[in-house]
C-alpha cells in the first residue's frame, strides 16, 4: 500500500547506473592513483623523458623566432623613425614657406593699404572747373534737335532742285489738266520729251534760278562748315585750358593731402558717409497743410505746455481729432482751404517767374553762343594767318635756297587806312575794357563783332563815310608816291650799283 501510495503521490527517483568492476576501469583507477602518488612505470618515464626533449628544441626554436620578430620590429622602427625624420624636415620647411609667404602678404597689404589711403584721398578730390560751354551748348543743340526731329541726328539742309526739276514743277499741272488719266511714267515721259524740245531762252531762266539757287545753298553750306570747324576748334582749346586748369588743382589737392597725412583722411572718411541733400529753390511756395495739421499746429502749443513729447503729441492729437464732429472740423478745414487757394496764386506767380528767368537765360544763351562763333571764327581766322604765314616763309625759303631774293618792303611807302570795321573796333573795344574789366582779349574781338552785326544801316553808314575820306587820302597818297617812284626809277640803279661797289 504504502508503494503505491508513494507511486500515486509524485514522482520516484530513477535508479543510479550500475557501475561495472571491469578491467578497464580497475586499470585505470590504479594509474591515477600510482600518479597521484608519483610512482610511474618504466615506459612512462621514457615517455616523460621524450616529451620534455622535445618540448626544449620547441621552446629554443620559439625564442629564436622570438627574437627574429623583435630584430624586424626594431628595424621597421627605425624606418618609421627615419621617415617621421624626413617628414619633421619637410614639415619644418613648408612652415618656413608659409611664414615667408605670410611675410610677404603682410607687406603687400601694408602697400595696399598705403595705396588706398591715396585713392581714398583721390576720390575726394572736387574740383572747380567748370564744363567748357562751348562743349555744353553743342550738346544742348544736338538734344534740342533730335527732339524735334524724332531721334533723328538733325535735320539735313536740301539741296537746290535742278533746273528740269524746277521745270516740271510748273508744268506738271499742265500737262495733268490735259490728259488726267495718265499716270506718273507718261506724265514724265512727257515732261521730258517736252523739255528736249525747248529753246536755249526757254530753259534760261530755269538754270538761272538753280544757278542762284546753288550759289546760296554752297555760301551756306561753307557758312556752317565753317562755322562748325571753327567751333570744334575753340572747344578743343577750351578743353586744353580746362585740362590744364584741372590738372594744377589736383596737383595742389594732393600735395595738401599728403600733408595733412592720416588726420586729414579721418576726416574725409568721417563726411564720406553723409550723402548730399538735394538743394531746394528757396523761391518755391511752400505746401499748404490740411485741416488735420491745421488744427494739430494749434494745438501743439497746449500739449507742449503740459509737458508732453513729439509721440504723445501725435497720439492726442490723432484722437480728439478722429472724436471731433464735421462742425467742428468746419472752421480748421476752412483755414486749409484759403492756405490751399494762396498757395495756387503763389504756385502760378512762380511758375511765370521760372518761364521768364528760362526765357532770359534761353536769351543769354544764344548771345553767348553768338560770341562765342565770333570767337571760334576769329580763332579759325588766326590759325589760318599763321599757317600762311608759315606757308609763305617757306616759300620764301626756299626761292632763296634757288637764288631768288624777296624785294625789301619800301618805307616810303603809304599805309592802307583802316576800314570802317576796324575804325569802330576800335572805339567798341575801348568801351568794352572799361564796362568789363579783365575780359580776355579774345572774348572782347568777338562782342565788338557782335555789336558790329547789330548796327543799324544809319550806324553803319557814318564808320563807312570815315573809312571812305580815309581811302581817299590813301590813294592820293599813293598816286604821288607812283609818280615819285617813276621820276626816280633811272637813278635806282646807279645808287644800287653804287652801294654794290
Amino acid at each position: 500500500m504504502a508503494t503505491a501510495g508513494s507511486r500515486k503521490g509524485g514522482r520516484g527517483r530513477k535508479a543510479l547506473t550500475a557501475v561495472l568492476d571491469n578491467d578497464a576501469n580497475i586499470s585505470a583507477g590504479k594509474a591515477d592513483v600510482a600518479a597521484a602518488a608519483g610512482i610511474l612505470s618504466p615506459p612512462q618515464k621514457a615517455k616523460r623523458a621524450t616529451s620534455k626533449s622535445s618540448k626544449g628544441k620547441a621552446a629554443d626554436a620559439a625564442a629564436a623566432e622570438e627574437q627574429a620578430s623583435v630584430v624586424d620590429a626594431v628595424s621597421e622602427l627605425q624606418g618609421m623613425l627615419e621617415k617621421l625624420r624626413l617628414e619633421k624636415e619637410k614639415a619644418e620647411e613648408m612652415v618656413r614657406e608659409r611664414d615667408e609667404v605670410i611675410r610677404r602678404k603682410e607687406e603687400e597689404q601694408g602697400r595696399l593699404q598705403a595705396e588706398l589711403k591715396k585713392v581714398q584721398r583721390a576720390k575726394e578730390f572736387k574740383p572747380t572747373v567748370s564744363i567748357p560751354l562751348v562743349k555744353a551748348l553743342i550738346e544742348k543743340d544736338q538734344e534740342g534737335e533730335k527732339k524735334k526731329g524724332k531721334g533723328k541726328a538733325g535735320h539735313e539742309r536740301k539741296k537746290p532742285c535742278p533746273a528740269y526739276v524746277l521745270w516740271c514743277k510748273d508744268q506738271w499741272n499742265e500737262i495733268k489738266k490735259e490728259s488726267p488719266d495718265a499716270d506718273f511714267k507718261e506724265v514724265s515721259n512727257a515732261l521730258g520729251a517736252k523739255w528736249k524740245a525747248l529753246g536755249a531762252e526757254e530753259k534760261q531762266p530755269y538754270e538761272e534760278r538753280y544757278r542762284q539757287e546753288k550759289e546760296a545753298y554752297l555760301q551756306v553750306v561753307g557758312q556752317e562748315k565753317r562755322e562748325a570747324e571753327a567751333m570744334k576748334l575753340l572747344e578743343e582749346e577750351q578743353m586744353q585750358r580746362t585740362a590744364k586748369e584741372l590738372l594744377e588743382q589736383y596737383l595742389k589737392f594732393r600735395q595738401e593731402a599728403d600733408d595733412d597725412g592720416d588726420g586729414g583722411d579721418n576726416k574725409k572718411a568721417s563726411k564720406k558717409g553723409k550723402k548730399k541733400k538735394k538743394e531746394k529753390d528757396p523761391s518755391k511756395p511752400k505746401q499748404p497743410m490740411s485741416a488735420y495739421f491745421v488744427y494739430t499746429q494749434q494745438r501743439r502749443a497746449a500739449l507742449v505746455a503740459e509737458k508732453k513729447n513729439v509721440p504723445e503729441i501725435g497720439r492726442i492729437t490723432g484722437e480728439e481729432w478722429k472724436a471731433m464732429s464735421e462742425a467742428e472740423k468746419a472752421p480748421f478745414e476752412a483755414a486749409a482751404r484759403k492756405q490751399r487757394e494762396e498757395y495756387q496764386v503763389e504756385m502760378a506767380a512762380y511758375r511765370q517767374r521760372k518761364q521768364e528767368e528760362a526765357a532770359c537765360q534761353e536769351k543769354e544763351e544764344e548771345e553767348q553762343k553768338k560770341i562765342m562763333k565770333q570767337e571760334a571764327l576769329q580763332l579759325l581766322k588766326k590759325k589760318e594767318k599763321t599757317d600762311n604765314i608759315i606757308k609763305k616763309t617757306k616759300e620764301e625759303q626756299r626761292k632763296k635756297k634757288v637764288g631768288g631774293a624777296a624785294a625789301a618792303a619800301d618805307p616810303n611807302r603809304p599805309k592802307k587806312p583802316a576800314s570802317s570795321f576796324l575804325l569802330f573796333s576800335k572805339e567798341a573795344r575801348r568801351q568794352l575794357a572799361e564796362e568789363r574789366p579783365g575780359v580776355a582779349s579774345s572774348t572782347l574781338t568777338a562782342l565788338v563783332s557782335v555789336k558790329w552785326k547789330e548796327l543799324g544801316e544809319a550806324e553803319k553808314q557814318a564808320w563807312n563815310g570815315k573809312a571812305a575820306e580815309a581811302m581817299a587820302a590813301y590813294k592820293r597818297d599813293m598816286e604821288e608816291y607812283t609818280k615819285a617812284a617813276a621820276s626816280g626809277g633811272d637813278a635806282s640803279p646807279c645808287t644800287s650799283s653804287s652801294a654794290s661797289s
